[in-house]
């Protein structure tokens, strides 16, 4: 398959994650599978060792571990958050949290969530706003 169209939509309704991996490779990355106006959905491969900023968001955020290990901690919990294949972590809107994969090998998690502004390092007002038509 060919990532010419990399985003799910009405014509390309199945996308495979091998493929995904050979077209991205070995290194850290994220592949936007889903992006539209209510929902968004990335697949990100992360190596051990590397990790993401602190940050919040005005929108509730979802993964489902699909390789690896990774821990959260966020905001509010006194124990960290270690996450396997299979596993599901739910961050709230205005929650700070931090990300990091650890282990031997790559972690693969698939992100859900509102789209947005992405990460915010200080933590905004209010939570965005849905309007179902």
């Amino acid at each position: 398959m060919s990532f010419a169209n990399p985003i799910m939509d009405a014509t390309l309704n199945q996308i495979n994650l091998e493929e995904i991996k050979r077209e991205k490779g070995d290194g850290n990355w994220s592949h936007a599978l889903v992006n539209l106006d209510h929902v968004r959905s990335t697949v990100i491969h992360q190596n051990p060792g590397t990790v993401n900023d602190n940050h919040v968001h005005d929108y509730d955020e979802w993964w489902v571990i699909m390789q690896g290990e990774i821990h959260w901690v966020i905001e509010g919990r006194e124990e960290k958050v270690i996450a396997k294949p299979g596993d599901f972590v739910f961050v709230p809107a205005l929650t700070f949290h931090h990300i990091f994969p650890v282990g031997d090998g790559p972690s693969i998690r698939l992100g859900v969530s509102l789209p947005g502004k992405g990460h915010l390092h200080e933590r905004p007002e209010k939570k965005a706003e849905i309007t179902i038509a």
